[in-house]
């Protein structure tokens, strides 16, 4: 009878160890998890930030360009030219 209940113990020891690694194994994907989301909370606002930085980064070159600056003034034409198509097709609507 030793013999089963010394398989018995050593059962129960390793069955003790598993549920104690899979209890840290736990622990650790929660936090894993709680760091991924908050990587990518940050990672939304970057983008964001980085949206609005190129927004007026292309504010700056417009306005640049009305000033006199001989850069960009392809773009800025176009800029307004599209910007008066949008106008036109506005007050057609408001025609209509």
């Amino acid at each position: 009878m030793s013999k089963i209940e010394d398989i018995v113990d050593a059962l129960e020891n390793k069955i003790s160890k598993v549920l104690h690694k899979q209890e840290v194994l736990k622990q650790t994907n929660a936090k894993l998890s709680e760091q991924l989301e908050q990587q990518q909370q940050k990672l939304i606002e970057q983008q964001e930030e980085l949206g609005s930085w190129a927004e007026k980064y292309d504010t700056l070159k417009i306005a640049n360009s009305m000033l006199g600056s001989d850069e960009n003034k392809r773009e800025t034409k176009l800029k307004i030219n599209a910007l008066i198509r949008d106008i036109d097709h506005c007050i057609g609507q408001l025609s209509e």
